[in-house]
């Protein structure tokens, strides 16, 4: 059985088939096994969170700006990933992705669903850990408000990108592990201009930004650190949406 995704000529109110969609996939990623999963790292990071507060009494700020980089730029991206390339990456990988396209609806309806899906899962699973547990090390309200305003921004493009890839990459899981861990955990530290392409650099200088400390590739404005990871939710949104609509389901 094959279907090849095509947009509707007449669109009603997309909103109905939003939320079926969003509820749909909701569910069927959140798995008890990736919640448990996740939620154990997370459970790992707070307690490292504890022994950095014991170990730092006199450079709290210093210790919480590093846990909070080493968490967005880590746990965060990680645990998007199992989540965002799950929510149609699983679907197409099975076949069953094609009942999706029952509802007359554009393929960017599934795709917006997807990555609101992912943010939703993610942001109580690893956001907040974060946030709390880099409070505990230091209760700064600088560096609070850059970790909030960092972990919102990562969620948001790493989310958009990894659903990007769940449909455009069979078994996206390796090649997303891949970008994390080689390309912006190695690559990216070759130079200002393989940086441009890693979004951790631009959420370390929020980061850097919000605090005033040094941190490894935060070398862009507190403006680039926002916009260009939004510009990337909103461009990898649209391409997954256009993919989407050019796919033959099977």
């Amino acid at each position: 059985m094959t279907a090849t995704a095509t947009t509707p000529t007449n669109t009603p109110n997309q909103w109905p088939a939003f939320v079926a969609v969003y509820r749909l996939l909701l569910r069927s990623v959140a798995t008890p096994g990736r919640l448990i999963a996740i939620g154990a790292l997370a459970a790992v990071s707070i307690f490292t969170a504890v022994v950095v507060h014991i170990s730092n009494p006199y450079d709290s700020l210093g210790a919480a700006t590093g846990y909070a980089n080493a968490n967005l730029s880590t746990l965060v991206p990680v645990a998007v990933l199992v989540f965002g390339a799950a929510t149609l990456g699983d679907l197409a990988d099975d076949g069953s992705l094609v009942y999706l396209w029952l509802r007359p609806v554009p393929a960017r309806v599934h795709v917006l669903a997807a990555w609101a899906a992912t943010v939703t899962i993610c942001i109580p699973i690893v956001g907040a850990p974060v946030i709390l547990a880099t409070a505990l090390i230091e209760p700064d309200s600088s560096l609070l408000a850059g970790t909030v305003v960092g972990g919102l921004v990562a969620i948001s493009a790493y989310s958009a990108l990894f659903v990007m890839g769940g449909i455009r990459f069979r078994r996206a899981l390796p090649w997303g592990l891949v970008y994390i861990l080689i390309w912006e955990g190695f690559v990216a530290s070759a130079g200002q201009t393989a940086a441009k392409l890693a979004i951790r650099s631009y959420i370390r200088s929020i980061l850097a930004e919000y605090t005033g400390q040094s941190i490894k590739l935060a070398e862009f404005t507190l403006a680039s650190g926002i916009l260009v990871p939004l510009g990337v939710t909103v461009v990898a949104l649209a391409y997954a949406s256009r993919r989407l609509a050019r796919t033959d389901i099977a």
